[in-house]
């Protein structure tokens, strides 16, 4: 590894450079997720022309060679020579980030686009890009190659009438994302949510991969919306509230308006949760979702306090118990957003929050009084969800407790588990590894928050060979039932103390097999399977259980360390950097720093999880008799007729 860290060792990015090398930060991240992020961009200006009043249809294609269009009929994007920047308007909007006509509310009242990063990010990310703009008379086109410009700007001039318009064309690039290959759900889930609150505005998605078209539109937007949800099975009608407001986030900041659309009812069959703002769909929600409970929360409970609704030192409702038979959708604007990142998943704006939160307080003050018989109704409702919770809550918790025993104190008493300090088994992950070896590096590189490790000592039995009462005295593996907390599926005389399975005990969201990448490595990988696969088979149909994939090489070049998993991964990364590379093969897990460790299989933002699954039932048995059980003659004729295929691998590699 160099030392030559100097003064010329210092550079800066280019725009193009930052975002082909450094795309999760402006995509949310570098996968097949980051990648889609360049849709929702493109898309999101085409609705901004339309919300400004130009144009009320997009088109939105999914070509067969992976490329994406996207046509509206607005204004046209400017891209001819801009005087006041003495630069031509395609070089700001599509090859400069952090540049656009979004920075002044003279051009969009409310748009999605705020950070004048979407254009760019689409246009320097992809493999091929082309971009067809008609405006003031002239058609004008556009080619990129690798976000650089092929050619020269083509303007031709339009004889007679025209349609304005922008139309783009890119096809995300594999060199930048890891994965390009986008379902085509995701497209129909985000294009239907942008007809919801977009009312008035077509959207027509065509499938070129299956020949189908897609059409959506509401003419009423949200109520239109819950009225489709609903399904004639709420209790009470759709309440629509609008109104706007101006207020600022913080006194030494800006005022800004903001505008706010809320539909809600109740139903017992049906229940939702949506936000979006300026268009966008707040997945994680943020400041519109705060305002909702607090004000439900706070309005429901003193409706139920002014009808002696509780009993006696009973305890307050919570949201849940309201979300429950709630229906609401809420679609608000602002001149001035604070998304949490680029990819627009939630809003932080207080002042929104604020506002949004005291107005529904009053208007459901309002609603309450103007319609008793709906607030009673909503009332009782919301009281037998809190009961009924209250009580299968209590339920489960004497169940788990009668089930686990003793099993709080396992950090204590079992050799090689290190615990973590979340007991949110939504999110807690437990990693199962190779050895007491292993142990320091995953325990160090690990985040203590979620992450928990059981140190293997040493290979398990094979589960599939041994009966139960072996498998039942075996401490490694009785270790692990334990730990696991559901139990198992198997019932005999030799486990009655090991819990009847309950999958709403499982302590983990995650079980993830992280061994070395050798033969002993697969082997212990292998016997883990199996074991699960015989005794707690349900874990494999539920997808809880995962296998972590270790590098086997470090490459170091100018100090930038690279991690390929396998062989092939390797020769791409040395082709791609060139010569004065150092080269590192993997020793195995006990040899990795922590850093490397949490770098390449533990952070959730970076490792490579594989995910096992069951898609086979018959198949997936047959393999686990055939290698672990006691078919040895089906065994000898697999290996007779296979070996050389893994023999041939190994030369390669």
């Amino acid at each position: 590894m160099s030392n030559n860290y100097g003064n010329d060792s210092i550079r800066s990015l280019t725009d193009r450079e930052s975002v082909r090398m450094r795309v999760a930060v402006y995509a949310g991240s570098s996968d097949k997720e980051g990648a889609f992020t360049t849709v929702r961009e493109i898309v999101g200006n085409s609705i901004d022309e339309f919300k400004a009043g130009y144009g009320n249809e997009i088109i939105v294609e999914y070509l067969k060679d992976g490329s994406i269009q996207v046509t509206d009929y607005g204004r046209g994007c400017p891209v001819d020579w801009n005087e006041a920047e003495g630069k031509y308007n395609y070089e700001l909007i599509f090859l400069q980030l952090n540049a656009g006509g979004k920075y002044s509310n003279d051009n969009y009242t409310f748009s999605i686009g705020l950070n004048g990063q979407g254009a760019s990010l689409s246009i320097l990310s992809s493999k091929i890009a082309f971009i067809e703009v008609k405006r003031d008379g002239y058609k004008y086109n556009l080619e990129f190659e690798k976000g650089e410009l092929i050619g020269e700007l083509n303007k031709e001039k339009i004889n007679g009438d025209y349609q304005t318009g922008t139309k783009i064309r890119w096809l995300p690039d594999t060199d930048v994302f890891l994965s390009v290959d986008f379902p085509i759900d995701w497209f129909t889930d985000y294009l239907h949510k942008q007809a919801i609150v977009n009312k008035g505005l077509k959207i027509k998605f065509i499938d070129h991969f299956h020949d189908k078209t897609y059409e959506y539109y509401y003419e009423n937007g949200i109520i239109d919306y819950i009225q489709n949800l609903n399904n004639q099975k709420n209790f009470t009608n759709i309440i629509y509230l609008e109104t706007e407001a101006i207020g600022r986030d913080r006194e030494d900041k800006n005022d800004y308006r903001s505008k706010y659309e809320i539909a809600f009812c109740f139903n017992n069959e049906v229940n939702l949760l949506e936000s979006y703002h300026n268009s966008s769909f707040l997945k994680h929600g943020g400041s519109p979702h705060e305002a909702i409970k607090a004000a439900f929360v706070y309005a429901i409970d003193k409706l139920i306090k002014q009808n002696n609704g509780y009993n006696k030192n009973e305890k307050k409702i919570t949201f849940d118990d309201i979300r429950d038979s709630l229906v609401i959708v809420t679609n608000t604007y602002s001149t001035e957003t604070s998304y949490q990142n680029q990819t627009k998943f939630a809003i932080t704006n207080k002042f929104i929050q604020d506002f949004m939160r005291e107005y529904l307080k009053e208007q459901l003050e309002i609603y309450f009084i103007e319609n008793p018989i709906d607030a009673e109704k909503i009332m009782n409702q919301v009281l037998i969800n809190k009961r009924s919770r209250e009580k299968a809550e209590k339920t489960r918790l004497d169940i788990k407790k009668k089930l686990q025993g003793h099993v709080n104190n396992i950090t204590n008493r079992i050799e090689g588990f290190i615990n973590c300090r979340s007991k949110d088994n939504t999110k807690t992950e437990l990693y199962l590894v190779e050895g007491k070896s292993a142990l320091g590096s995953t325990k160090q590189g690990r985040d203590a928050e979620f992450q928990a490790i059981y140190a293997l000592r040493g290979k398990i039995l094979n589960c599939l060979k041994a009966d139960y009462d072996k498998i039942f005295k075996n401490d490694i593996i009785v270790d692990l039932i334990k730990i696991l907390g559901c139990g198992v599926e198997v019932k005999s005389k030799y486990n009655k103390n090991l819990n009847t399975f309950d999958l709403n005990n499982l302590r983990w969201s995650k079980i993830i097999i992280t061994t070395d990448q050798d033969v002993d490595g697969w082997h212990i990988r292998t016997l883990l399977l199996t074991l699960i696969y015989r005794l707690i088979p349900t874990l494999i149909e539920k997808e809880k259980v995962f296998i972590a994939e270790s590098p086997l090489y470090e490459i170091v070049h100018n100090d930038i360390s690279y991690f390929a998993y396998s062989d092939n991964e390797k020769n791409q990364i040395l082709s791609k950097l060139g010569n004065n590379v150092i080269i590192q093969r993997s020793k195995g897990l006990g040899e990795n720093t922590a850093e490397m460790m949490w770098e390449t299989t533990m952070n959730p933002k970076t490792r490579k999880l594989i995910k096992v699954t069951k898609d086979d039932v018959i198949k997936t048995q047959t393999y686990f008799d055939m290698f672990l059980g006691d078919d040895l003659q089906s065994r000898k004729e697999y290996i007779e007729n296979n070996l050389y295929k893994y023999i041939e691998k190994g030369l390669e590699e």
